[in-house]
């Protein structure tokens, strides 16, 4: 199974994409930062997170996607682009029929570091280890990243216990 995880942001966006198989076994396969400048109109910010999001989902055909879920900000406004920036982000995909799942903050970082409160260094150094990554990371690829991680172990959890083999895990939540 190919999974892209998404660390949606106007800004940075970043994005992940792993492979894993039925025993579970991660493999990176590649991931970025999608960076957008403040100097350009709103809208057409919007436009390149759609347009490059379509570029990798077109590259590496990834089955299923995977995003952080939306929490609550202290700036209104803030959280209101961060918005608009993850709807566009659940709108490329829907647009390239990839199915979505959500996860909050915790879950992923309980799935990458077994801690749900560890922090951004911790999460991003487990994500290197986890796929055996020698490269520097952006912290929005590692976040990208760390969601790949979270999903891969929830979904083969949920298939199994589809199957009647495990429990699953009650976290995972697919967008509609």
């Amino acid at each position: 199974m190919r999974v892209v995880g998404i660390d949606p942001g106007l800004s940075h966006t970043g994005f992940g994409i792993i492979d894993t198989d039925e025993r579970g076994r991660l493999a990176h396969v590649a991931n970025g930062t999608i960076h957008t400048s403040t100097k350009v109109p709103f809208v057409e910010r919007l436009s390149k997170i759609h347009r490059e999001l379509k570029s990798v989902f077109q590259e590496f055909e990834p089955g299923q996607m995977a995003v952080e879920q939306v929490f609550f900000a202290r700036n209104a406004r803030s959280a209101l682009m961060l918005g608009q920036a993850r709807g566009v982000t659940l709108l490329s995909a829907a647009l390239a029929g990839i199915p979505v799942y959500e996860y909050s903050a915790t879950e992923i970082k309980k799935a990458v570091c077994r801690y749900g409160h560890a922090g951004k260094e911790q999460v991003g150094d487990m994500v290197k280890t986890l796929l055996r990554i020698d490269q520097i990371l952006s912290s929005h690829a590692a976040d990208a990243l760390a969601v790949c991680i979270c999903h891969a172990h929830s979904y083969r959890t949920s298939e199994a216990t589809r199957r009647g083999l495990s429990r699953t895990s009650a976290g995972m939540r697919k967008l509609h």
